[in-house]
Formats: structure tokens, C-alpha cells, sequence
């Protein structure tokens, strides 16, 4: 079955299963393509087979053991340069073995566990597989609530629990003609040296799944202060700021420089911020009139 998310196709094949079925992955619904569309092969973004049979690979190096908010994931590297992925839920339950090939062009996995820990797995598997096959084509995937104001579209990053989501309610309600794009993690696309910003599968606890793009208006990152203030970042303070909102991969050189490379293409058209902010409607004026490209 195929998917556009970005812009780019992702093919997702599932294995006959009991237990494995499209409806795991419900937030794909929405950028599913119709069968009668032709595909180019150019645009296919990376492929996944769900199969339950695959196995534990014997020889590969350990690269580490990562936090994923809701599970963990460890990981390791095989000798050709591809990855090996053991996601875990909260509960240290093995959900998902994920096996890709160097570019994560060609990706497989095996789901483990009950309905929703098979959900939780392939889920983090396509995560995974977008953000770093979408580092060869300047497509990011980040960490970001992001509000769709007058044809434009703008994240707020920041730390989780400082007040993304708070924030982009608050542009929701006091606001007029702002409606939420994606709540968790939108991609950022450069295309013809402009950048895109797009809604995908992936929207956190709040479910937003939205087939929608728009040009990239700007990115704000929230700081909880004791009153509101805004200041424009310079070209240092802006990669800074938005590289720790980036999925990216450190210890794979490639990767992480298509990553920074993409970053640096971003931040050349596009205005940075910091807000220093009160949850509360003057902090929203204050950005709205700041940052908006259509108030200017």
C-alpha cells in the first residue's frame, strides 16, 4: 500500500498475520494514495515490509541505548552500514525489531506483543525509517506543534512539557484564522530552495493527522519566563536553537550531515525566534504580530 507524507511515497507491505493489519497504523489513513495512481519510482521515499518471521541479526556492533519518551530503543549497526532497532514500551516490552539497509531505503521489521504494542512498534518504525531516509533529501522530521495562520505555517519548538501545544492553543483561540497543522512532529522539506512545512502520521497525544502543506512562515522556540518578550536569533543562535528539535543521528556521519546541511538551507530563508513567554493571550498577540508573515 502506498502513502505520501511530505510529499515523498513510502510503501508499507504486510506479511499475512493474524495479528498484523493496516488498521495498526491509523494516523496513515489520511495520506493513504489510491491504488490507480502512478508511482514514480523517484519519489518513493524508503520501503517496509512488516513480517513477523524476521529474526535477530548475529553480527552487528552496538551503537546505544536511547530514551523515546514513551519506550527506549536499542540499537545497533551491521558491517555494511545498516541498522538493527529493538523499540520497547514503557514497560520494557519488546514491541518491534527493525532491520534497514544503509540509506533506510529498504526497511523490514517483525512486531511483537499485543495490539497495542504492535502499534506503538511499527509506528516507531516508520518514524525512524522517514526522518533518516529523509535526510538524503532535505526533508527533516521535527519535534514541533505547529499552527497554519493565513497560508503560512509556524512550529514552536522547545523541551517537552515547556508549553508547545499550550502555545499553539492559545494562537487556536485568541488568534482569528489560526487552526493546528500537526501537534508533535510536522516535516520541514526544502523544495526548489523554499521551505515546506507539512503535517504527517505523526501528531503525539493529540491526534492531527492532516494531508496539508504550507510555506514555512517562521520557527519560534517557547521559553517559560515571568513576562513575555520576543527576540530574532542570528544564523548561529538559530541552528543552535533548532537542531536539538531535529531527528537526527549523530554517530552516522551522513546522516547527521544531510541533517545539517538541510538545517542550514532552512535557516537561510527563514527568521528564527525565541519567545520568552506566560502561557497566557498577550504572549500569543505578541508572537502573532512578531513573527507573522502577513501582519508585516
Amino acid at each position: 500500500m502506498n502513502f505520501r507524507v511530505a510529499d515523498h511515497i513510502i510503501q508499507i507491505s504486510i506479511k499475512e498475520s493474524p495479528y498484523n493489519k493496516f488498521g495498526l497504523i491509523p494516523s496513515f489513513a489520511p495520506f493513504r494514495i489510491s491504488e490507480e495512481e502512478t508511482i514514480d519510482e523517484n519519489d518513493i521515499l524508503f520501503t517496509m515490509l512488516v513480517d513477523d518471521s524476521i529474526s535477530v541479526a548475529e553480527t552487528k556492533e552496538s551503537v546505544g541505548e536511547f530514551d523515546l519518551g514513551d519506550g527506549k530503543v536499542n540499537l545497533w549497526r551491521f558491517e555494511d552500514g545498516g541498522y538493527e532497532y529493538s523499540i520497547f514500551d514503557l514497560k520494557e516490552r519488546e514491541c518491534c525489531l527493525l532491520q534497514t539497509d544503509k540509506s533506510f531505503r529498504h526497511c523490514r521489521c517483525a512486531l511483537k506483543g499485543d495490539r497495542a504494542m504492535r502499534r506503538l512498534g511499527l509506528n516507531d518504525a516508520l518514524m525512524f525509517a522517514f526522518a533518516f531516509a529523509g535526510s538524503r533529501k532535505q526533508t527533516l522530521l521535527i519535534h514541533a506543534s505547529t499552527i497554519l495562520h493565513e497560508g503560512y505555517g509556524y512550529p514552536f519548538i522547545a523541551k517537552s512539557g515547556t508549553g508547545k501545544s499550550t502555545h499553539s492553543q492559545l494562537w487556536i483561540k485568541h488568534i482569528p484564522g489560526s487552526e493546528l497543522m500537526n501537534d508533535d512532529n510536522p516535516s520541514v522539506r526544502i523544495i526548489d530552495g523554499k521551505p515546506i512545512i507539512y503535517g504527517t502520521p505523526w501528531s503525539g497525544k493529540t491526534p492531527c493527522y492532516r494531508q496539508i502543506k504550507a510555506p514555512l512562515g517562521a520557527i519560534t522556540r517557547i521559553d517559560r519566563a515571568k513576562e513575555n518578550s520576543i527576540e530574532r536569533l542570528d544564523i548561529a543562535q538559530s541552528f543552535a536553537s533548532f537542531l536539538p528539535s531535529c531527528s537526527a543521528m549523530q554517530w552516522d556521519r551522513e546522516i547527521y550531515d544531510g541533517i545539517c546541511q538541510t538545517i542550514t538551507g532552512i535557516i537561510a530563508t527563514t527568521p528564527f525566534y525565541t519567545l520568552h513567554c506566560l502561557p497566557d493571550e498577550d504572549a500569543a498577540h505578541l508572537c502573532h504580530k512578531t513573527i507573522s508573515r502577513t501582519s508585516k
